[in-house]
């Protein structure tokens, strides 16, 4: 009976603990037929019942599919991203006519213009309707489809928030409308462009021209980063631009790093707890995304606070991590830190003593509390 129920959980448990990949037919009335799509849904997307995220849409869902939905599982798996739902449009018989364009506007005609609204009116709607989907999107493309992607960002209201163009075939005019739609954007958009060394040499030449524009942008709204591999070809270097992209598009989502504790925090101008206040209404306002303040983040402010000697921050903190941390002795921590450089030891041995009975977390232990209380007790006499 053991063995066939250890059986039983060994068959299930990947589908517990890995993303799913749906494999579906979408009828398309704009397109007249059929779309096979791959939809990837978080890891216990059924289990988070209150959860949304985020889309990303991938273009040349044949062969882009599964590195972008590869590497969005690991990222996310490790917080350095949000989890987000990732689809891909099959379009290994109809790359040329889904992004097809006028060859006098420069803009999408006939097949193109129907598979543009086909992202836009039905599939995005259908994915907002039947799965728990944030307002923030981004889409990817290759070459040609990477031109195509951003007929999106002329829009007056874009559908999307974030591009990845992964050694972008631009049609004629398309990097002067990118520029000026960029220059006046009001909103945040991340841009992302990527070339190599070998890439196709005619596109290659045209990006880097194309870089050039995009980097004299003057909008803070506008997020660019750009990539020129070395020794990668037109196709190998995907591998290594959908990490980069994914990296700067969710950067603020990251934890704290040793370089941002070191440059930022650690800057007598910058007030530690406003800057993880900061951090993470960005990502709430950004990703649309209500998300619990992390542990090394709450211990890397912490850090940046006593090497500053800015304690009164301590008591906010507090506040803080008793919101996001309740059961804890970390809030009763940080307030008993306070009351020791307010000048307040006998409050300060009361609230290391409070911690009785609360959970332990990180370094926070009740004989690392009770030691600290008798510490005070014995310098004081209390």
């Amino acid at each position: 009976m053991h063995k066939k129920l250890f059986l039983l959980l060994a068959l299930i448990a990947p589908s517990i603990l890995l993303s799913q990949t749906i494999y579906k037919s979408f009828n398309s009335n704009k397109m007249g037929g059929e779309r096979q799509l791959k939809i990837q849904l978080p890891r216990n997307y059924e289990q988070n019942k209150d959860k949304s995220y985020p889309v990303l849409i991938v273009l040349d869902g044949d062969y882009l599919f599964e590195p972008v939905a590869g590497n969005v599982d690991y990222y996310s798996y490790w917080e350095d991203i949000p989890e987000m739902v990732v689809v891909g449009i099959n379009q290994d018989r109809t790359r040329n006519s889904d992004a097809l364009y006028d060859k006098e506007t420069f803009l999408p005609t006939e097949s193109g213009a129907a598979f543009f609204e086909f992202i836009g009116m039905e599939l995005m709607p259908f994915l907002d309707t039947n799965y728990r989907t944030a307002p923030f999107r981004v889409i990817i493309g290759h070459d040609y489809t990477s031109n195509f992607i951003n007929y999106y960002l002329l829009k007056e209201n874009p559908l999307f928030k974030g591009y990845i163009n992964l050694s972008p075939d631009l049609a004629p005019e398309m990097a002067n409308r990118i520029v000026t739609s960029l220059s006046k954007a009001e909103s945040p958009v991340w841009f992302y462009m990527a070339t190599s060394s070998e890439d196709i040499p005619s596109l290659k030449e045209r990006i880097i021209d194309f870089d050039i524009k995009l980097k004299q942008i003057d909008n803070k709204n506008i997020h660019y980063n750009f990539n020129n591999f070395d020794a990668s070809t037109h196709y190998t270097l995907v591998g290594n631009a959908i990490p980069k992209a994914i990296e700067n598009i969710f950067e603020v989502y990251r934890p704290i790093s040793m370089n941002e504790y070191n440059r930022v925090l650690l800057q007598t101008s910058v007030s530690p707890y406003e800057y993880l206040v900061e951090k993470y209404e960005k990502i709430d306002d950004l990703f649309m995304l209500e998300k619990q303040v992390r542990l090394n983040d709450f211990m890397a402010v912490y850090n940046a606070i006593e090497k500053t000697e800015r304690y009164d921050e301590l008591h906010d903190l507090s506040k803080l991590a008793e919101k996001h941390y309740p059961k804890t002795m970390l809030a009763t921590y940080f307030e008993a830190r306070y009351d020791e450089e307010m000048g307040n030891p006998r409050q300060a041995m009361k609230s290391y003593q409070k911690a009785y009975g609360q959970e332990p977390i990180a370094f926070i232990t009740i004989d690392f509390m009770l030691d600290k209380a008798q510490k005070i007790k014995d310098d004081f006499g209390y």
